[in-house]
């Protein structure tokens, strides 16, 4: 017998990532349609706290002040692409031994 039929393996739920491709445009798309989502609804709430502690001033500018920047914040996110990946780009050092000696370099001037 196998030894694979011996043990099985144990499946994951979700296949592993074996790419370093980005997220298409549609799930980077919806995630950012879920964060303006949050985002705002963190808004409704402030905006009624705000209301509902209106005779402690202090917390309920704090409310105000929440719930006029968080749309400004909301649309800005919304807005954002995900940052691109920075590449490693496999360049070729020489080893000291084989640089070549340069000469130097004439300037002309004019």
């Amino acid at each position: 017998m196998a030894s694979s039929q011996q043990f099985p393996r144990q499946r994951r739920p979700e296949p592993v990532l074996i790419t370093e491709a980005e997220p298409s445009v549609a799930e980077q798309h919806a995630f950012r349609k879920k964060r303006y989502a949050i985002t705002m609804g963190v808004r409704a709430v402030s905006i009624i706290l705000a209301a509902a502690f209106y005779q402690v001033v202090w917390l309920m500018l704090i409310f105000v002040l929440l719930g006029t920047v968080l749309p400004w914040v909301a649309v800005l996110m919304a807005n954002d692409r995900p940052p691109k990946k920075r590449l490693h780009v496999n360049a070729y050092d020489a080893r000291p031994d084989r640089v070549l000696e340069s000469r130097p370099v004439r300037v002309i001037d004019g």
